[in-house]
């Protein structure tokens, strides 16, 4: 790649299946296919389940009311089940959850391409396997199980329309009412239709109840709100009148098995995802046929939290989610999922002691079928096969544990299916990893060899090389047909190994780019050692010490991905340190400008210190939108003075066109701004009423949406404008929008990190002046005008300075408002003055454009200074994109897949963002390019200054 378009889109393509390699290596589910089904013993405690899914209910929020909030289930805990904590995995989303309850697996993660909706493969489960299904719920989570059943027509669906799950409904436990109103109607038909009630009669049966009114009213009102609590008591009154309703349809018969759980949590701002325990820990609750009585002889399991919800005396009996899928396997008598993980867990069965035995071993040989079909597939792919050493004897293993069985030894049998579960558990992961150490050094050698094929690119382009090195470089001698023959010999025999291992076709990209990059990066060697023989005479040290330093910035930037905090000192350490390092004859000269740096950067360290689970704060929304109201009218007093257009010269093309004009855009701006801020006061009103969103405001708000990009786009026709004012264009056009998508201080964080930003561009730029001994004031003496060539300087090392500034920005950017690794961490409400129809791409895409406001105008300042500094429009940004790997291989040699389920989700967050950062610089630098245009920088020199 010899241009720099060409580097960026290998950039994008590079980064893009490279983030992808974090799933193939850590995360891609062992699901495999070719088991035969294995039937629990019988006969089955139960002929029929009910499964009730409280979609977003927090184990905490239904065990610590009591009585007083959930007194059905509180008494079923007490006097007739068992109870415990299910614990989910990330990404605690509403499919893999209910994928791991009902078909006892933890799905692959490629899921998230299909929206968490369409199955990406289909997959066996308990309603599958179960003679009838009935469900009813949302139409996000029923039709999976559906679809992916062998016969559509077992499972049967009842759904209410997507427009229902509206998050600004006076009352979204209605959607829990419609379930429990429909499970009713299906009741009283069977009263008239034979063949329904000879179905509803029929052993094996399943009804699912998906009461997402709990999530919903989580995302809109908060896990902590009066309007949770009442939907929970809502559900407990519902879930006793369907235990009355059943048994009076059965004729009491005491055949109905009950099951209460949630898919995932909510945390405190209404929002889920990662891998916080509020996410996490999920209730379970079961009771009925084949569910044993509490047990209060030796309780146990509980921890500091469950002491104090007044169960101590209960045993507690917590699970894996996946777990459920064999339980309700187990009680009603179908063949267990063929891909479940899921360990029965034997406590919830009242059952004889030979039952739970069968059961135990029955849930083993389930397990041992999955590890044997997966075996045997790596077996054929392996040109030297190792076999995981503890199960080569699992026939003996087996035969034992029938002996066992039959001879009575009941405790020992249960302890050796246990036993034998953990082997093929940890026999499938064995055979999950077997590649780990060859894609991880792969993937290493990739990252390392981006970092090197793009720095050399950096250095013969924009440096202060010999152009002899640098065309010595470009030509196809000997060696260089040398070094490509022998990178395809390697290519050919990486694609070989990989062919006959049944590789998927990702893996041979992750092997093409090292190869081609270390092969491109040895072929250029003479530009490196050109680069570091001409800058270092004299400075050797210097430069060595600035490009540790720069190194070490990275390092401290990882660690702010694990405390947030740490960007306070940082900030706080460029505010204060940073002056102190300029020359004194400069702070005299522009000490108003570093008294502004110093106060920007000190306000702007305070917002990586305040939580990030914050109620909506109108005080705060209105106070920041009304700072930048104050630098609208500030603009438009100054802009005149700072734009005042210079003499150029009048041509027929100069004279047709317009001047731009300096005071209209911003007062417009600045009337849009005030309009944004009634509406957001409106629509909070309205929405803390139950009145919905009305039509007119959310109008408004698309509308001042659209404006953020018609605007600056509009204006940006005027090609001669100062730097200044199209920068105060461009904050200006993204405030309004900005203001209504937040809910406390991110609009104070807009504010003062614009006013950072602006600070950081004009003492870079005065700064370089005033170290070149040639002081340029605002002055137009002379003019860099569009059409004049414009001239360069080489790349410096010291400009890393810069580009550590620019990286330090970014992370406080991600961090200023929320925690980035933590997705539950940026509230959905924000997005409640555009839409509270639950539409999770629209939602989504509303958080994800307010997180990138603060980027675009980062991006826009980051360009006007590469000019600002002579510095080629690329040269400062390939540097950033030419190291941030740094950061990204930290990041991939930390990601854990066991632990808690916070540590798991924090690090896959932390590798994605990082490995991402690249696509992601490169589509901002690129709209920033399109919003910023070219722009007139002054150049003047006065001579007296100088002096």
């Amino acid at each position: 790649m010899q241009s720099v378009a060409g580097l960026l889109i290998l950039g994008i393509i590079f980064h893009a299946v490279y983030s992808w390699s974090i799933f193939d290596i850590y995360f891609r589910s062992p699901l495999v296919h070719g088991m035969e089904p294995v039937d629990p013993p019988g006969p089955a405690p139960a002929k029929r389940l009910v499964l009730a899914v409280g979609d977003g209910l927090r184990a905490d929020k239904l065990f610590e009311g009591g009585m007083e909030r959930a007194p059905f289930l509180r008494s079923k805990v007490d006097t007739q089940g068992r109870w415990g904590v299910s614990r989910t995995r990330v990404p605690t989303e509403s499919r893999p959850g209910h994928v791991a309850l009902i078909a006892g697996f933890y799905e692959d993660v490629s899921a998230v391409t299909k929206g968490w909706k369409t199955n990406p493969v289909n997959f066996d489960s308990v309603f599958n396997e179960s003679r009838h299904t009935w469900s009813f719920g949302s139409p996000d989570i029923l039709p999976m199980f559906a679809l992916g059943a062998s016969d559509p027509s077992r499972v049967e669906t009842f759904m209410y329309s997507a427009d229902d799950e509206d998050f600004a409904h006076d009352d979204p436990s209605q959607l829990d009412i419609w379930v429990f109103e429909r499970l009713d109607e299906l009741l009283a038909n069977a009263r008239t239709n034979s063949t329904l009630h000879e179905m509803l009669h029929s052993d094996k049966i399943v009804l699912f109840l998906h009461l997402l009114g709990l999530d919903t009213n989580g995302h809109g009102r908060k896990p902590h709100s009066q309007e949770y609590y009442d939907n929970i008591r809502l559900v407990d009154a519902q879930m006793r009148a369907v235990e009355a309703k059943l048994a009076e349809f059965y004729n009491h018969d005491g055949r109905t098995a009950f099951v209460f759980t949630a898919d995932h949590g909510m945390g405190n701002r209404g929002a889920h995802g990662d891998g916080h325990p509020d996410n996490t820990h999920t209730p379970l609750v079961a009771w009925g046929a084949g569910i044993a009585k509490p047990d209060r002889t030796a309780p146990s399991g509980h921890d500091a939290q469950s002491a104090e919800w007044g169960l101590a005396h209960l045993q507690r009996n917590d699970v894996e989610q996946a777990d459920i899928a064999p339980l309700m396997s187990t009680l009603i008598g179908v063949p267990y999922p063929v891909n479940s993980v899921g360990v029965l867990p034997i406590a919830y069965l009242d059952a004889s002691d030979v039952f739970k035995a069968r059961a135990a071993f029955a849930n083993a040989r389930q397990i041992l079928a999955q590890y044997l079909v997966k075996a045997a597939l790596k077996r054929r792919t392996e040109l030297h096969f190792e076999p995981f050493r503890p199960l080569v004897r699992h026939a003996a293993i087996t035969a034992n544990i029938q002996a066992l069985i039959g001879a009575g030894r009941i405790a020992e049998a249960e302890d050796a299916s246990r036993e034998l579960i953990r082997l093929c558990i940890d026999g499938l992961r064995y055979y999950q990893t077997y590649d780990w150490l060859f894609l991880r050094s792969i993937i290493s050698f990739g990252y390392v060899g981006w970092i090197a094929y793009s720095t050399v690119f950096l250095v013969r382009t924009y440096a202060a090389v010999d152009p002899r090195a640098v065309a010595g470089a470009k030509q196809h001698d000997a060696a260089g047909r040398t070094v490509n023959a022998a990178a395809l010999a390697v290519l050919a025999g990486f694609a070989a190994l990989l062919y006959v291992k049944a590789s998927p076709l990702a893996y041979y990209a992750y092997v093409a780019f090292p190869v081609y990059f270390w092969a491109e990066s040895f072929k250029q060697r003479a530009v490196v050692v050109a680069a570091l023989r001409a800058p270092w005479s004299g400075r050797r040290w210097g430069h060595v010490g600035a490009a540790v330093g720069y190194i070490a910035m990275l390092e401290v930037l990882v660690y702010t991905y694990f405390r947030r905090d740490v960007l306070t000192y940082c900030m706080l350490a460029a505010g204060l340190a940073w002056p102190v390092t300029m020359p004194a004859a400069f702070r005299a000269r522009h000490g108003a400008l570093v008294a502004l740096w110093t106060v920007s950067a000190v306000c702007t360290s305070v917002f990586t210190m305040l939580p990030v689970e914050v109620d909506e704060s109108l005080v705060l929304i209105l106070a920041g939108a009304a700072l930048v109201g104050c630098s609208a009218l500030a603009a438009m007093a100054l802009l005149p003075k700072y734009t005042a257009s210079a003499p150029l010269p009048v041509t027929r093309a100069r004279a047709a066109e317009p001047k731009p004009p300096s005071l209209a855009i911003v007062a417009a701006q600045f009337a849009n701004l005030f309009v944004c801020m009634v509406t957001v006061t409106s629509t909070s009103l309205s929405l803390r009423a139950k009145q919905g969103l009305p039509w007119l405001n959310a109008l408004v708000s698309w509308a001042a949406l659209a404006s953020s990009f018609v605007i600056p786009v509009m204006d940006g026709v005027h090609k001669s404008q100062h730097f200044l004012r199209r920068l105060v264009v461009i904050y200006l056009s993204f405030a309004p929008v900005f203001v209504l998508l937040s809910i406390s201080y991110e609009t104070l964080f807009y504010f003062s990190f614009s006013i950072t930003l602006l600070a950081w561009l004009y003492l870079e730029k005065q700064l370089y002046f005033f170290e070149t001994k040639v002081y340029r004031g605002d002055s137009y003496a002379e003019v860099v005008r569009p059409e004049e060539p414009e001239k360069h300087r080489a790349l410096r090392v010291t400009d890393m300075r810069i580009a550590g500034f620019f990286l330090l920005f970014v992370n406080v950017a991600f961090f200023g408002t929320g925690n980035i690794a933590s997705v539950s961490s940026f509230s959905i409400d924000s997005v409640y003055r555009f839409t509270t129809l639950f539409n999770p791409v629209l939602m989504g895409a509303l958080l994800i454009f307010k997180i990138l406001i603060p980027f675009f105008l980062l991006s826009a300042v980051f360009g006007v200074l590469s000019r600002a500094v002579d510095l080629p429009r690329f040269s400062l940004f390939l540097m950033v994109m030419s190291t941030t790997d740094i950061m990204t291989l930290n990041f991939f040699f930390l990601v854990r897949d066991d632990g808690s389920w916070l540590e798991i989700g924090t690090t896959i967050s932390h590798f994605i963002i990082a490995s991402a950062f690249i696509v992601f610089q490169i589509v901002l630098f690129s709209v920033s390019h399109a919003l910023v245009g070219r722009v007139l920088i002054p150049r003047g020199v006065d001579a007296r200054k100088a002096n």
